[in-house]
């Protein structure tokens, strides 16, 4: 299992000359620390997935922080498997998918992050749907 600055070094790299803003990093660290508790607090991972996507929806909304987070839950040094095995009611790990879907084509190509529901404000509004 690779822990989070592993995860974290995986993925803050620059993406077109711009790198992930520091601002991320505390944000990403919040979400991993709260899927891998143990037992997993499903209100804790709410709040924490709020506040990424509310600063992916405002001030973090950049190339390199989408493209970030979108590697983050999809391609990190093997943290993606991490979250996938742990015992998350099925809503929690679609957002979590859908999070490392089409979330880097948020500030290049916003029609195809909304074609699959991959904004920052639509993975918002699926996780205020969540059920804790």
């Amino acid at each position: 299992m690779a822990g989070f600055d592993e995860a974290w070094a995986a993925v803050a790299g620059g993406f077109h000359r711009e790198s992930a803003a520091p601002e991320l990093k505390p944000l990403l660290r919040a979400v991993h620390f709260d899927v891998l508790g143990k037992p997993t607090n499903l209100s804790t991972l709410k709040e924490s997935l709020t506040a990424l996507l509310e600063y992916l929806n405002g001030a973090g909304r950049t190339n390199a922080s989408c493209w970030a987070v979108d590697r983050f839950f999809c391609l990190s040094e093997g943290w993606e498997q991490d979250w996938t095995e742990q015992d998350l009611p099925e809503d929690f790990h679609d957002v979590l998918a859908k999070m490392g879907e089409a979330l880097h084509d948020t500030v290049k190509s916003p029609n195809i992050a909304a074609d699959f529901d991959c904004l920052p404000e639509q993975l918002l509004q699926r996780v205020n749907l969540l059920q804790r």
